[in-house]
């Protein structure tokens, strides 16, 4: 019985998304819950798995192309394997079929659409990318996977296609043209639209690190072994945040059209970086959180995020936003709002600098924090005070435990 693949149901917000990539192609055998196709939207990737077991029969939607809530992408037979090869018949497999043959016997890798987009844009040579699809096929994951242990590895061969630079004329100015993603073009617009719409201040302070570090060495090893994870510097700062967003409820609020919107609850949002851009995904109730919950979240909507698993219900809702560009070697900046958010702080990078301590100088681990705010809902007052709410309780951790 032939079925219909149909593009999964996109929240309100979304409009439409791209089809990514097909990890099946026509006539080859799926099994009931298998991946079969990503759909790219500009906040998430979705996934749509087989229906049963069977063969995929037609791709109506190909990598890259269009498609709209609901929509039509392929068709699917359910079956045995046994089925799969009247489909290979079809004008789709025979047009791709000579191209792999040519691709193998001149030796180069052969790419899905989706892998290649970003073998160029990570500057990888597809011939140094093990691939694991049908016939040796090189798949959109093949090639993230060969970006992610060049990045860890720290080897040379992360930019092996760099040389082919060296081959441009002399005097040769060559360009590169890439479209951007929907997540990128999202980005851009909400940043474009943050900064036309909000009164946007910044307003900075220092704080001392020195008390969370230690803190940070005294008991890194027995909250390794109680909680089986590290304990950084991240969960320190949502809690201060949290702790500072219930004594100042406007920072904690947000505008819907002429409104105010004060919330009874601190929902953090965490900015990750990734591949594909900048996502934000939302702690709920910090208040509620410990430290090892808040830890152990962080790290696994990273791991969500850098394999685009991430839910759009676990990139909504939040009413306050925190960044660290700290970790990139950024010493200040002033950060965009998240709208409809009201206000986000900035974390940066630990630096030695020399302070005046009851009159002498002495070398403490500084960091610069901004708060960046929506003037039309927050008062200068307001803003300054919250911030030296949070850089008190850095500076001394038992405020955050004793919420003096």
């Amino acid at each position: 019985m032939s079925t219909e693949i149909k593009a999964p149901v996109f929240p309100e917000s979304v409009a439409e998304g791209t089809v990514a990539t097909w990890h099946k192609q026509p006539g080859e055998a799926c099994s009931r819950d298998e991946l079969i196709v990503d759909i790219e939207t500009d906040k998430v990737v979705l996934e749509v798995v087989a229906p049963a077991d069977g063969v995929i029969e037609e791709i109506v939607k190909g990598e890259g192309d269009t498609c709209e809530s609901g929509e039509v992408i392929g068709r699917f037979k359910e079956g045995a394997a046994g089925e799969s090869k009247p489909a290979e018949s079809k004008p789709e497999a025979k047009a791709e079929a000579p191209r792999e043959e040519a691709a193998a016997s001149s030796g180069d890798a052969i790419l899905s659409p989706a892998a290649r987009k970003l073998a160029e844009e990570n500057n990888v040579d597809p011939a140094a990318v093990k691939g694991t699809g049908k016939d040796g096929r090189v798949t959109k994951e093949d090639v993230q996977n060969h970006v992610d242990s060049n990045k860890s590895s720290g080897s040379a061969a992360a930019k092996p296609a760099a040389a082919p630079a060296l081959e441009v004329a002399q005097g040769e100015r060559a360009e590169k043209r890439v479209p951007m993603t929907r997540l990128r073009a999202s980005i851009a617009k909400r940043l474009v639209d943050a900064q036309q719409t909000a009164a946007m201040l910044t307003t900075f302070n220092e704080v001392n690190m020195a008390p969370i570090m230690e803190l940070r060495k005294q008991y890194q090893e027995s909250f390794v072994k109680r909680h089986g994870i590290k304990l950084g510097f991240m969960s320190f700062f949502t809690k201060a945040a949290t702790e500072a967003l219930k004594r100042f409820p406007a920072v904690n609020a947000s505008i819907d059209g002429n409104d105010m919107v004060y919330h009874g609850y601190q929902d953090v949002g965490v900015a990750v970086s990734t591949d594909r851009g900048l996502v934000v995904p939302v702690l709920r109730d910090t208040d509620a959180m410990g430290l090892a919950d808040i830890e152990k979240k962080i790290v696994e909507y990273g791991t969500k995020a850098k394999d685009g698993k991430l839910g759009i219900e676990e990139m909504t809702g939040g009413t306050f936003t925190i960044t660290n560009g700290g970790i990139f070697g950024s010493l200040i900046s002033t950060p965009i709002l998240n709208p409809p958010q009201t206000a986000i702080l900035g974390m940066h990078k630990i630096q030695e600098r020399p302070m005046a301590v009851n009159g002498k100088v002495e070398i403490l681990p500084m960091m610069y924090l901004a708060l960046s705010y929506d003037h039309r809902m927050i008062d200068g007052k307001e803003a300054v005070q919250f911030l030296v709410a949070i850089k008190e309780m850095l500076e001394d951790p038992a405020r955050i435990l004793l919420d003096v």
